[in-house]
């Protein structure tokens, strides 16, 4: 596994806990972070202050379908579930990029779909 695969790795990890301290050590001090349709933000502090979402109680879960590789970005394909605050579960279908920049994540940039129905809508 590479260094940007690996961190990257590490970064879901620390989502699907909800530990800030090892998802802000995978980044960039200038990371930007974009949710298409959603949000963007730059830098750490702004990063830390997203990670869980208004509505939302606690981390996701995360599910890497596949993720490849070239030159300095990663994407991968997610499934996941994340617990609104009225105890609702909202499942989800995500794309990532990843951004690199030596070994950290320098740019995240998401497509996030709500699945309603079934596995694709």
């Amino acid at each position: 596994m590479s260094r940007n695969t690996q961190t990257v790795e590490t970064y879901l990890d620390g989502f699907r806990k909800g530990d800030h301290a090892q998802i802000l050590s995978c980044l960039t001090d200038d990371i930007e972070w974009t949710v298409f349709g959603a949000f963007h933000l730059t830098g750490k502090q702004a990063y830390d202050e997203a990670i869980e979402g208004p509505g939302f109680a606690g981390p996701p879960t995360l599910e890497v379908v596949r993720m490849v590789e070239q030159d300095d970005v990663v994407m991968a394909e997610l499934t996941g579930s994340a617990v609104r605050d009225t105890g609702e579960v909202m499942r989800m279908s995500m794309a990532e990029v990843f951004v690199m920049r030596d070994g950290k994540i320098a740019e995240r940039r998401a497509w996030v779909i709500e699945l309603k129905e079934n596995d694709y809508r």
